[in-house]
């Protein structure tokens, strides 16, 4: 019996497993999102995170760590320079799995796994678009600081447009 033993085995031995995970772990970094059954991808996550994780902090032992799960060294070193650095501020969940529809040949359940900070379409879009919010608290104290500088702005333009006119009258008088 299998209680309390979480690990989806997914229809492998334990060496052909670890191996498979090992290589769509070296894919998702190198490529940032991968196309895969659901079951794998949940598999993978759970693999792929706890490296992620130790590539914050960039010290021998952590790559020689990362280095045994992953054995690619270009992996390896993908991880701890690029992907590390857009990863340091979040605490967590560095990857995310987007469901597609089943696959044609035997109806698996396919998925989009990928690193969050990679993708373009929820990242800097969504950030950009902010969303505004009309309340008169909020103009009345902006608008208490700008109106002396706007109050003094007119009274100059003001002040200027009465010189030209006064001076444009006595230039016509003097022309007549």
């Amino acid at each position: 019996m299998r209680h309390g033993k979480k690990v989806n085995h997914l229809g492998r031995t334990d060496s052909h497993r670890k191996a498979m995970l090992a290589n769509m772990a070296t894919s998702l970094i190198k490529h940032k999102r991968i196309t895969t059954t659901l079951a794998k991808a949940k598999a993978l996550r759970t693999y792929v995170e706890p490296l992620i994780t130790k590539s914050k902090n960039d010290t021998t032992h952590s790559r020689r760590t990362v280095f045994a799960y992953l054995k690619d060294k270009e992996a390896v070193t993908i991880l701890f320079r690029e992907v590390s650095e857009k990863v340091a501020t979040r605490p967590g969940g560095y990857t995310r799995i987007i469901k597609m529809e089943n696959r044609l040949g035997d109806n698996a359940e396919m998925a989009f796994i990928e690193l969050v900070d990679y993708n373009e379409v929820y990242g800097k879009e969504a950030k950009a678009e902010k969303k505004t919010t009309r309340r008169r608290g909020g103009a009345k104290k902006k608008g208490a600081e700008g109106t002396e500088v706007v109050e003094t702005a007119v009274e100059e333009v003001k002040a200027e447009e009465a010189a030209t006119t006064e001076e444009a009258p006595a230039t016509e008088e003097k022309k007549d």
